[in-house]
């Protein structure tokens, strides 16, 4: 007699998703990223591309996430990453450039759009996050909804 286990659709998946043996650590952080949730332009992407090779490290990645602090509770963080993925970090790739956010600040980006905006007031990556209940005058911090 055998045994027959019902395989949900979300059961497939994950089935499909689970990284071979040997698989590198970016690889699996590409993996585990939800494909809905955070939105990288290519804006954003062309302009992280410049600054990694202006620092003399186009293969590294850009990590985006959140901290508690600033003024209003939360603040954006944007920083060079030279080490792997870690274990519970999402992977994302556009136009060739690797961004990796971490799970927890994930919870609080979802929704959002991570861009670039060139104006005669400002210069720099963005976030529009729909998740901001309100943010300082400062612009660098903002309380969640």
């Amino acid at each position: 007699m055998s045994t027959h286990t019902e395989m949900t659709p979300q059961k497939s998946l994950e089935r499909i998703q689970k990284p071979a043996t040997g698989a590198s650590a970016w690889e699996e952080a590409l993996l585990r990223a939800p494909k809905e949730g955070l939105k990288i332009t290519s804006a954003a992407a062309q302009f992280g591309r410049e600054k990694l090779e202006k620092r003399g490290t186009p293969s590294a990645m850009i990590r985006l996430g959140i901290k508690g602090g600033g003024c209003s509770g939360f603040s954006y963080v944007i920083q060079f990453e030279d080490d792997e993925p870690k274990a519970r970090d999402y992977g994302y790739e556009v136009d060739g450039v690797r961004f990796v956010v971490d799970k927890k600040s994930f919870l609080y980006l979802v929704g959002s759009t991570f861009d670039y905006e060139k104006t005669l007031m400002f210069q720099g990556f963005k976030f529009v996050n729909p998740n901001e209940a309100s943010s300082c005058g400062c612009g660098h911090s903002f309380t969640v909804k």
